[in-house]
């Protein structure tokens, strides 16, 4: 039985693992760059399940082979954006696959506040979930 002590996010891989330590991390990236992945860093302040598409940290780094300079970049980003979710993506370009093999949580914010499910009610007995962000009732800006 997985338990997800706390209520964090879970996306990705290693959703229900403690934080990854700086050692874990460069070995993921190391995997990925021996794949031949290219690897990227995105935040966001909105981590809904279907919000697929979070702002990108700088450009992918296609050609980069040493794990310690996308460490500096995802260092950078938690520099920058300390209270969002900050996620590394590992992308297979090799044709006929182009997708993502790798994602995961690298930072979060102290608080998360987690989800809220509405019901709505539909035609006859029918009824319809939806799930909203706590985070989302405040703007832009004001999240965390």
């Amino acid at each position: 039985m997985m338990t997800n002590h706390g209520n964090r996010v879970t996306q990705g891989q290693f959703s229900f693992l403690p934080d990854l330590t700086d050692a874990q991390l460069k070995a993921q990236i190391a995997y990925a760059l021996k794949n031949n992945w290219a690897v990227s860093v995105e935040y966001t302040d909105d981590p809904h399940p279907r919000n697929t598409y979070w702002e990108m940290y700088g450009n992918p780094m296609f050609d980069l082979k040493d794990p310690a300079g996308i460490v500096a970049e995802i260092n950078e980003c938690k520099k920058t954006f300390p209270r969002h979710y900050i996620r590394v993506m590992a992308f297979n370009s090799t044709r006929g696959v182009e997708s993502p093999t790798m994602s995961f949580i690298v930072n979060r914010p102290a608080d998360e506040p987690g989800f809220l499910v509405e019901r709505v009610e539909r035609d006859g007995r029918s009824q319809g979930y939806t799930i909203r962000s706590y985070a989302t009732l405040k703007p832009e800006g004001e999240r965390y």
